[in-house]
């Protein structure tokens, strides 16, 4: 499994906002269906409101998000 670094924009009302996001996952292609599953479900987003940008594997000392650290940090994932 590798971590994931996912930027982009989706529709917030008439607006476009930008977010980060990372995921664990097999390759790109499965993060970024996870992250349309996750964003789409909190938003009730469709996939065409939801704008990919940039797609990158980071190392486990670049990780910012705080749920994924503690995974992490007790070996609950499989780098």
């Amino acid at each position: 499994m590798k971590i994931f670094r996912i930027t982009g924009t989706f529709k917030m009302g008439p607006h476009w906002q930008n977010f980060t996001k990372e995921a664990i996952a097999t390759n790109e292609k499965a993060a970024v269906e996870r992250l349309y599953s996750d964003i789409g479900g909190k938003h009730r987003l469709k996939r065409t409101e939801i704008k990919i940008g940039k797609v990158k594997a980071i190392s486990p000392d670049e990780v910012t998000d705080l749920v994924l650290n503690q995974m992490i940090e007790h070996k609950m994932v499989d780098l």
